[in-house]
């Protein structure tokens, strides 16, 4: 089984009752076995059971660091994209109240490909990344989409050797089908050319 992100090789990593992992040899990320994916209706009915109202204050402060970040590095006449929005805009409303405006693109619940026809000064992946089946097509779509200079900012969990596979309650979500390291994230940095890496402890910038 080659990784999805870099194609390497990778090695069994743990089996439960529910599911099969591999971990890639180079960039050390764990993925699930694809027999396992769910089908594209299943994973739709899953997306809609998350709490996603964008009047829900700890949603909200769920995700202001991630706004703040926004805030602090672009301009409310920067171009943004909200790539997989889910089904309540949470980024997009905080966002709004700042003064900044933001596009939206998810292919359930706002799948306006014109969005995806023009590049942006950043964009916001919130609790996406790690849903992607081929990492290594979706990171090329988003450089793609960046203007030279511009950023991704990525909310997600990576996975380091200090966490228990096994009770880690970040896998149990049945839509979570890939898990990312500093050094995935580090061969995204090389491998497309950006210029800069950021990590702060769940908040991952990429810089073109």
């Amino acid at each position: 089984m080659n990784c999805p992100l870099c194609e390497s090789d990778s090695t069994p990593f743990h089996t439960n009752r529910l599911r099969s992992y591999f971990r890639c040899r180079n960039c050390l990320s764990i993925f699930l076995d694809p027999e396992f994916w769910l089908e594209k209706e299943e994973e739709k009915l899953r997306y809609m059971e998350h709490n996603n109202d964008v009047n829900d204050i700890r949603y909200q402060n769920f995700l202001k660091p991630i706004v703040d970040k926004v805030f602090t590095n672009q301009t409310p006449s920067d171009t943004g994209l909200d790539y997989g929005a889910g089904p309540g805009p949470v980024i997009q409303h905080l966002l709004k109240q700042i003064g900044y405006q933001i596009q939206l693109y998810d292919p359930f619940f706002h799948n306006h490909p014109e969005n995806l026809k023009q590049t942006y000064d950043y964009i916001i992946l919130t609790e996406v990344v790690e849903h992607f089946h081929s990492p290594k097509e979706e990171f090329q779509k988003l450089n793609h989409l960046l203007k030279p200079g511009g950023s991704l900012y990525i909310l997600t969990h990576p996975y380091d050797d200090s966490i228990d596979f096994e009770s880690w309650y970040y896998k149990n979500d049945r839509t979570h089908t890939f898990f990312y390291t500093k050094e995935a994230f580090a061969w995204i940095l090389n491998q497309y050319g950006f210029k800069n890496l950021e990590i702060h402890n769940r908040i991952i910038i990429l810089k073109k």
